[in-house]
């Protein structure tokens, strides 16, 4: 169902400053400078902050709102009934890395056609601030009071080793490399990771918006994003440097272009014989 903010009593829910607004900005700009055929584009999303998202958008869209965690199964079950669709999962770290962590780890797997957004605050903000997978160690919180002592958790490397369609990371207070990893993500016919740091300024005051400028780095352009172990050195690289921008691609075949009911039509179109 086509969901269309202008007709709803609605406005984002997200603290002042949140890098929720820069995704949220950056994706409307994509849509438009692509001119995405909305009717044809998917948002779905689990439970949290950056899952609110698909309700904002300028244009009406398509939205599918499901449980913490299970944005993956959804999307899935969307792309395979209908792979003529663009979808595009927009979730949390927590909720896709923790809650959805196995979901994540076979959508890899089977390379489905799907493009998660992530947008990793490194931290769980809709539930006031207790430590999410991505979170630093050491990092205090109400709930960690002596400080995160589990590893965190790398989505890029796991992806990588999966040989995903398309890994790639930005920030959302860089808009213009934001649309260029969206618009990249978009053109792959695979599974795509697009994970985006984002700053929490309410529950996260270690990794502020100053503290990811002083340290994202564009990849040079003398990276190859087709050599695997290149790739994977990128994803392990985290301190005082951050690379952001398009660290892997491959060319595997899509789960859904492999599966014989889906070459002659959509699963949709088989009613309408």
């Amino acid at each position: 169902m086509l969901y269309d903010v202008a007709q709803a009593d609605t406005s984002p829910a997200w603290c002042p400053g949140c890098g929720n607004f820069g995704i949220l900005k950056a994706f409307d700009a994509v849509v438009e400078d692509n001119a995405i055929n909305t009717r044809t584009l998917v948002l779905v999303s689990g439970i949290g902050q950056a899952a609110k998202l698909p309700h904002y958008p300028d244009k009406p869209v398509n939205v599918f709102n499901g449980l913490h965690g299970r944005a993956l199964p959804a999307a899935t079950g969307i792309k395979l009934a209908n792979h003529d669709l663009t979808v595009v999962v927009t979730s949390g770290d927590g909720d896709m890395y923790g809650e959805g962590g196995n979901h994540f780890i076979h959508a890899a797997r089977r390379n489905i056609g799907v493009k998660a957004f992530v947008h990793n605050n490194q931290v769980y903000g809709l539930t006031k601030g207790q430590a999410s997978p991505t979170s630093e160690a050491g990092f205090t919180t109400k709930i960690q009071t002596h400080g995160v002592t589990s590893e965190r958790f790398n989505p890029l490397a796991l992806a990588i080793c999966e040989d995903v369609s398309f890994v790639a990371r930005s920030f959302s207070g860089d808009r213009e490399h934001l649309k260029a990893m969206m618009s990249a993500a978009l053109q792959y016919e695979g599974f795509c990771l697009l994970d985006i740091l984002q700053p929490c300024v309410t529950f996260n005051r270690l990794n502020t918006a100053k503290w990811y400028k002083d340290r994202v780095k564009p990849v040079g352009d003398a990276h190859d994003p087709t050599d695997r172990a290149a790739a994977l050195e990128l994803a392990f690289t985290w301190g005082d440097e951050i690379p952001v921008g398009v660290i892997y691609t491959s060319e595997r075949p899509s789960f859904e272009s492999q599966q014989p009911a889906l070459e002659a039509r959509t699963l949709v179109g088989s009613f309408d014989r």
